[in-house]
């Protein structure tokens, strides 16, 4: 396998992250499946700490310039982190190895996880064109909607801890919308509550995975980091709103490649 194509999307991720606040952290599982040769419940465990580490060095870049609002962050993580940690301890753990079988097609717990994750794709990219085409005012002195806040706040432990994935997609969109936070301080808050979902997910990944490769999880985790430092550079410099629409259509025709491919295994 050529370094260079396993490095260089790491690169990727971590500016994406650093630039939207997510986005970047739903190719990490197509790069550990397709490129890497890891197992689905594997590499959604191993895209659990890349995404978490980056996002933590992320986060203290933005916090340090006082784009990160803690309080909202605490609302957000406390439900959303409860549902990670049991969706990857106990519900991942207990899936049997063949769920169903239909004639001839037998649906896989890989298979399950990887028509999920692509799903999950698939909402990733509509969220990022339709939030690249708005515009979002600042709605400042209005009131959080806690009901919807929460419910979106569990949808996000959900998604991630099945397939892996930061959130970010739906969490800056709910900050804008719900908690009603400028663009920036809300990639800077989504950054931190992505960082602690992430890597309290993976503490239940400790009790359940065997040899852990650490050391390609930490070089993997370094890269994406150093690119997470470009990301924030560039987001003073470019909309992070309209690289989100090219980068949503991108994600989509992802998605589809991944279903299709998943089903004609």
């Amino acid at each position: 396998m050529d370094i260079l194509i396993i490095y260089i999307p790491a690169l990727i991720i971590g500016i994406f992250l650093g630039l939207m606040g997510g986005g970047g952290s739903i190719l990490t599982v197509p790069i550990f499946v397709y490129i890497a040769g890891l197992s689905p419940l594997v590499a959604t465990g191993y895209s659990l700490f890349v995404v978490g580490t980056t996002s933590l060095v992320g986060a203290f870049t933005y916090a340090r310039k006082k784009l990160l609002n803690l309080p909202v962050a605490v609302s957000f993580f406390l439900p959303s982190f409860i549902m990670i940690f049991m969706v990857r301890k106990y519900l991942l753990p207990s899936i049997p190895e063949e769920i169903a079988q239909i004639g001839s097609f037998i649906l896989t717990k890989n298979l399950a996880i990887m028509l999920f994750f692509a799903g999950a794709m698939m909402a990733a990219s509509f969220s990022m064109i339709k939030s690249g085409n708005a515009t979002v005012e600042n709605m400042d002195g209005k009131m959080v909607n806690y009901q919807r806040f929460f419910a979106q706040a569990i949808a996000v432990g959900l998604i991630t801890g099945i397939a892996g994935a930061g959130g970010g997609f739906l969490i800056v969109p709910t900050l804008v919308l719900l908690a009603h936070l400028k663009m920036r301080l809300a990639v800077g808050t989504s950054l931190f509550i992505i960082a602690i979902n992430s890597l309290i997910g993976f503490t239940g990944d400790l009790l359940t995975l065997e040899n852990i490769d650490w050391s390609f999880l930490i070089i993997f985790s370094a890269i994406a980091i150093s690119g997470i430092f470009i990301g924030t550079y560039l987001s003073e410099l470019i909309s992070a709103q309209k690289l989100k629409k090219v980068f949503g259509w991108f994600i989509l025709i992802m998605s589809i490649v991944v279903f299709f491919s998943e089903l004609n295994k």
